[in-house]
């Protein structure tokens, strides 16, 4: 011992050395994994130290097979985790709801968003002028006259039904020139629809002579009935085609039948395409009132007043309620589908 005690008193002493060999011994004994330096800063740090280090290494030393063991048994555990990506099915629950909880808004708009008639502007077009006449019925009235006590009845409908923003257009002039100020009266206005009321008559081929109240006159018993006209030049052609069928609809509920006879040959340039052969719904494309509109617009030709028969029926105030009934009912549908997908205007 004495060989050793002068061997380390160059080191400070026996004290100090007796530390520093008991650090080596415990170097000897350390497995590979401990860190040295962490360690050996414990040991000169203090006891205390000595007992935290094993804590913060402890995570190193997975070497050992009951600590291999700890990820089965983490991994036991991960069902439970995984159990909340299992709550997957609840979330797409909730997105297969969300567009039905979506959709309620719109369904209950649809439901409650009915037509409001006074929203909705209508143009009442009385077809023909007092210089201008259009046809000559059967017993020599004119088809303004029968064109202009329709569409009053019509407006006064209207107008009961709460369309109160229903114009009378009246205009006045020849011809050509009249149908070019109605359609620039119409475009001044911010309407939803352009309703054009007529009666019908014949080529002149068809025309037969007779004489009432000791007047000569022309009448043709060949042909009758109502007919609907849209033209897909109009802007707003879906919308003037949409109205046109329920108009059309709507006078056949009635009980009146259309006037088959423009879709057939015989008419000539008259001939028109047919669009629905069940209501009576004609295509018209160049007709200056239904192409030059810049809303959706329609040509009502209510009945023939060339056929003596049928014009005694125009010429009543029964006839006249029930056209005026079925114009205001297809306008009133027309609204009420418009108001449900479009909203108000």
């Amino acid at each position: 011992m004495p060989s050793i005690r002068k061997t380390f008193a160059g080191l400070g002493g026996w004290p100090r050395c007796r530390t520093i060999v008991a650090a080596m011994a415990a170097l000897l004994l350390l497995p590979v994994e401990v860190s040295h330096a962490g360690w050996l800063s414990d040991v000169f740090k203090g006891t205390s130290k000595q007992v935290q280090s094993p804590k913060r290494q402890a995570p190193k030393q997975s070497s050992s097979p009951r600590r291999a063991a700890a990820p089965k048994s983490a991994a036991s555990s991960k069902p439970a985790r995984v159990a909340k990506p299992a709550a997957a099915p609840k979330r797409r629950t909730a997105k297969v709801v969300a567009p039905k909880a979506a959709a309620k808004p719109s369904d209950s708009k649809a439901v409650a968003t009915t037509c409001e008639p006074s929203k909705f502007r209508i143009v009442l077009d009385v077809g023909h002028t007092a210089q201008s006449e259009g046809a000559i019925s059967a017993r020599n009235v004119s088809e303004f006259v029968y064109n202009l006590r329709l569409t009053q009845r019509i407006e006064e409908k209207l107008k009961a039904e709460g369309f109160t923003e229903t114009k009378l257009l009246l205009t006045e002039g020849k011809a050509r020139a009249s149908l070019v100020k109605r359609v620039a009266a119409a475009n001044n206005l911010p309407a939803n629809l352009f309703l054009s009321i007529h009666h019908d008559s014949v080529p002149k081929k068809f025309l037969e002579d007779w004489e009432f109240g000791g007047r000569k006159s022309r009448f043709s018993d060949r042909f009758s009935g109502y007919s609907v006209f849209v033209s897909s030049n109009n802007p707003e052609y879906k919308a003037s085609l949409s109205i046109a069928e329920l108009l059309a609809k709507e006078m056949k509920a009635q009980g009146l039948k259309y006037a088959e006879q423009y879709s057939q040959a015989i008419m000539g340039r008259y001939q028109h395409p047919l669009l629905n052969k069940e209501t009576g719904v004609y295509s018209y494309d160049k007709l200056i009132v239904l192409k030059k509109t810049r809303m959706a617009a329609v040509l009502l030709e209510a009945g023939s007043i060339i056929n003596r028969d049928e014009e005694l029926q125009m010429d009543s105030a029964e006839r006249r309620g029930i056209i005026s009934s079925g114009v205001v009912a297809a306008i009133k549908e027309y609204c009420d589908r418009r108001w449900g997908i479009l909203g108000p205007l």
